[in-house]
């Protein structure tokens, strides 16, 4: 995907850095202390490296990426990190690209993200899903999660 894209350096690139990151890092230390739940050193590296990212991550790069000094992670940590940050709504996995991004929407809600099948960019939106999960609840069906993946080209690609 994003190697088929010639023109993705002229993209506007989402990832954080330098004060954006670390705030986002203490919102996430602030969130686990009102769940009592522990941001422990390779969680927050991994969370560390989806914020970082301009594109979804996959777990192989992940481990590969993991270490500051170049060592690669054991894959067991990062999934486990994973497992972890998907649960408190910190990361969503894109099932179809067998890859993660950080959550950029606040609180609980429906994972909807627009995928650029040119350079892989993973832009999440909230959608209004109310009426199908009310329709599910009414049947006797609860709903416990709904991911929307929509693919095309970004605005970006689209003009190349």
């Amino acid at each position: 995907m994003a190697d088929a894209c010639h023109h993705h350096e002229d993209h506007e690139h989402h990832g954080l850095e330098g004060p954006s990151l670390a705030r986002a890092l203490a919102a996430a230390e602030a969130r686990c202390d009102e769940t009592q739940e522990r941001l422990t050193a390779p969680r927050r590296r991994v969370l560390h490296l989806l914020l970082a990212a301009d594109a979804p991550l996959k777990a192989y790069d992940l481990i590969a990426a993991y270490g500051e000094s170049g060592e690669p992670a054991k894959p067991p940590t990062v999934y486990r990190a994973l497992e972890f940050l998907e649960r408190l709504g910190f990361a969503h996995r894109i099932e179809s690209l067998n890859a993660y991004v950080p959550c950029r929407i606040q609180g609980g809600h429906v994972a909807a993200f627009l995928i650029c099948d040119c350079c892989g960019e993973a832009a999440e939106f909230e959608p209004d899903f109310a009426p199908q999960i009310a329709a599910a609840n009414a049947a006797g069906y609860e709903v416990r999660q709904v991911t929307l993946e929509a693919r095309g080209l970004c605005s970006g690609c689209r003009e190349h």
